[in-house]
């Protein structure tokens, strides 16, 4: 099984419950920057996250009606096949192969406000 490895910031979830469902196997705290424009909160909790594959879908869907209703954030994970980017109400399911489908995710996530380099999510498209 080709599970799935990703990063959810704790400070993005209005409903922190899905973190009880999680295997979490990595925890950092990082603090806030003006680059990250996040003012609103002073540290970022990196939580590394690993998801069955069994699992992506159903979880992708939780996360994204966790995330906070006031500000835009989004959560991803991968497997060497796929690419889940999750913002609230709007789930991205990539092929890691399609430049299309993360130009897609990009520029959604731009159109949200979320800085452009937060949302390179293309190896091949990193600033």
């Amino acid at each position: 099984m080709d599970n799935y490895i990703g990063v959810i910031i704790e400070e993005s979830l209005e409903d922190k419950t899905i973190l009880k469902n999680l295997k979490i196997t990595k925890k950092r705290v990082s603090q806030v920057t003006a680059k990250h424009k996040t003012p609103w909160v002073k540290t970022w909790t990196l939580d590394t996250i690993k998801i069955n594959e069994n699992q992506a879908d159903k979880i992708s869907k939780i996360i994204s009606l966790s995330l906070d209703s006031n500000h835009d954030w989004y959560c991803d994970y991968k497997n060497s096949e796929y690419h889940y980017i999750i913002f609230r109400n709007k789930i991205f399911k990539i092929n890691r192969t399609s430049k299309e489908q993360y130009d897609e995710a990009k520029v959604y996530g731009i159109s949200l406000g979320i800085p452009p380099y937060q949302v390179n999510f293309h190896p091949d498209l990193e600033e």
